[in-house]
């Protein structure tokens, strides 16, 4: 499918659905269950562009997998953190998470290997992560350019202990230390303006949840003032025979923003307001903007069937920013302007988001305007008179499914290159005809 064209909703209907489970605990749980002492059985697994890529590069490795995607599961021989296969050539493609895990995971375990990735990851920043292991001694040859995918890998395994890294560019590369700490032991210093991110937390709750113990120094200063943290992770054997995987948050926050868009009631399956994922954060910012928000047993449903209109706000991003596009989208239907404040780092995702929703944006009519200010990158989206236009995607999955509710409202929507959704939401466009 080279081209959706959105179907502008004609007849209100309540939204019910499921999705798929959440690629940021999907390969998390990949990485902990390899590492892991015994098998351990995943449920609810993601299976979209990114976990195939992970799980791919488990299977180049050497680690025994039992797939089963139409029950959502898979079964993974853990080696108590060994590398079945110490010289291997892997595959990331277009997958952040396993580009950063990987790079790691390889790294602490020891061994000879070469990282490939796609023409998109090429792109995206590794420089920091690499210096880093880089000064406990790994060698790392980049084959094309500096600092980027791809490259060589030749570990005898870090033997010394402390490590740092700056959380500036990507909150991965701090998930990557903590998840692969109890290898051999780390002692994790983080330092830069992500370090209380939403992913690390994630990365946290979920090694409690594996058995994996470690000590967190918090608020510890340097003398140059700057705020850090610090983790202690010891060698340790651990093990989980079953893990059961959260519904996506993200994917969700795309059908509870269509009931504001629209007027009506949307559930997701599922979906619970103590979830892990810090994406849940955009549902308050639902019911901030009048929906009324209900848990029921299995599912979370937001209500916006009494709001004929909605005012702007001003809100900062920085902590679940994969939903930045989402509220442009909402924003560009509001009352009164909108700013997002503090959204930088999304220049170097999948695409310039920035960028990428001020481009968009005016192509349907709204006004944007990037200001830097205040040492942070902030949008200011100004609603005028909407219409229909084609979106391009840029091969990112989060512009094709926030585009797509602006068709729900616009006539003459078309999405470019929708299958780019594959990365996290594979059936996405799927879901969207089901409902209307």
């Amino acid at each position: 499918m080279e081209k959706y064209i959105v179907k502008k909703v004609t007849e209100k209907k309540n939204i019910n659905v499921e999705v798929p489970g959440s690629k940021s605990i999907t390969n998390r749980a990949l990485m902990l269950a390899a590492m892991s002492n015994g098998s351990c059985k995943l449920k609810g697994v993601l299976f979209s562009d990114d976990s195939r890529a992970f799980l791919d590069c488990l299977d180049r490795l050497g680690f025994q997998l039992d797939i089963d995607e139409e029950r959502k599961q898979v079964t993974i021989k853990g080696e108590n953190g060994c590398i079945p296969n110490p010289h291997a050539t892997i595959n990331v493609r277009s997958a952040g998470t396993a580009a950063r895990f990987m790079t790691v995971l390889l790294a602490v375990c020891g061994g000879d290997y070469v990282l490939e990735s796609s023409e998109q990851m090429k792109k995206r920043p590794m420089s920091r992560l690499l210096e880093s292991l880089r000064e406990k001694g790994v060698i790392i040859h980049c084959l094309e350019q500096e600092g980027h995918f791809p490259f060589e890998i030749h570990s005898k395994g870090i033997k010394q202990p402390d490590i740092s890294i700056d959380t500036t560019d990507s909150s991965q590369y701090a998930s990557a230390l903590l998840l692969a700490g109890a290898v051999n032991g780390l002692n994790i210093t983080l330092t830069g303006s992500r370090i209380n991110g939403a992913y690390i937390k994630i990365t946290l709750r979920m090694l409690e949840q594996f058995g994996i113990k470690y000590v967190e120094i918090e608020n510890a200063k340097e003398k140059t003032g700057e705020e850090l943290k610090k983790y202690v992770i010891k060698k340790q054997c651990f093990s989980k025979k079953e893990y059961k995987i959260e519904p996506d948050m993200s994917a969700a926050c795309y059908f509870y923003a269509m009931a504001l868009l629209l007027g009506v009631k949307s559930k997701v399956k599922g979906i619970h307001l103590d979830s892990m994922q810090g994406d849940v954060k955009f549902l308050y910012i639902l019911k901030q903007l009048g929906c009324i928000l209900r848990e029921e047993a299995d599912a979370v449903e937001i209500d916006a069937t009494g709001i004929k209109s909605y005012h702007g706000i001003e809100l900062d991003m920085s902590d679940f920013s994969d939903q930045a596009l989402t509220m442009a989208v909402v924003a560009a239907f509001a009352e009164t302007p909108t700013k997002i404040l503090n959204i930088a780092h999304i220049r170097k995702q999948e695409s310039d988001r920035v960028q990428v929703m001020a481009d968009e944006l005016k192509k349907i009519g709204c006004w944007t305007e990037i200001i830097e200010e205040n040492n942070m990158t902030n949008v200011l989206i100004v609603p005028q008179t909407l219409h229909g236009a084609e979106i391009d995607t840029y091969e990112d999955h989060r512009v094709a499914m926030s585009f797509a509710m602006a068709g729900l409202k616009l006539e003459g929507v078309v999405i470019n290159n929708p299958m780019c959704c594959r990365k996290t939401f594979e059936t996405y466009f799927e879901v969207l005809d089901s409902i209307y």
